[in-house]
């Protein structure tokens, strides 16, 4: 079996560090725990990322370039069903390969309104929003569908963690779509 690329070994990191951020938040998750999780020592850890806040800075600028990747996947729809689909297809993708991150976007769109719109979070959640065409102008119904939808499917993908990309991906995007109303 060949040996896991560093680009690789720092994915699988930073989605342990995302869940563990969004379980127990940045204060209360020590560099130890993390390390205990992807079965590293603490310094080597450390060697990769050398502070806690190092890692939480990986960790929201993966979770943003990656949602950025999926929204860009879809601004060549128009907004409307379609668009609407392709952006459930792509985020079931990406809660497939990115539990952790996935557990990040559930806590952010939890507390929404407390979330500073210029920080990182808020650039998850407005790059989230941007790919089902939602702005603050969107009607409460508009909005409230999107969240419901985004809630399922990360709810859903972190409940059943445990199953195959192949089976639970169909089931997300059904769940998700039924949700927003399509």
């Amino acid at each position: 079996m060949p040996r896991p690329t560093r680009e690789q070994i720092d994915d699988e990191i930073l989605d342990v560090a995302a869940t563990l951020f969004a379980r127990h938040g940045f204060k209360e998750t020590s560099v130890q725990r993390i390390a205990d999780a992807v079965g590293y020592s603490k310094t080597g850890l450390l060697h990769r990322f050398p502070t806690k806040e190092a890692l939480q800075e990986a960790v929201l600028q993966r979770c943003v370039e990656d949602i950025r990747t999926v929204t860009a996947s879809v601004l060549g729809h128009r907004p409307g069903p379609d668009r609407d689909r392709a952006a459930i297809v792509a985020f079931a993708d990406f809660a497939v390969r990115r539990p952790g991150f996935v557990a990040l976007i559930l806590g952010i769109f939890s507390s929404l309104e407390t979330v500073d719109a210029a920080g990182p979070l808020g650039r998850i959640a407005g790059a989230v929003l941007e790919a089902f065409a939602v702005g603050a102008e969107s009607d409460f119904p508009r909005r409230l569908r999107v969240a419901g939808a985004l809630g399922a499917l990360c709810v859903a993908r972190l409940a059943f963690h445990d199953h195959t990309s192949d089976e639970v991906r169909g089931h997300l995007v059904a769940l998700s779509t039924d949700a927003l109303g399509h």
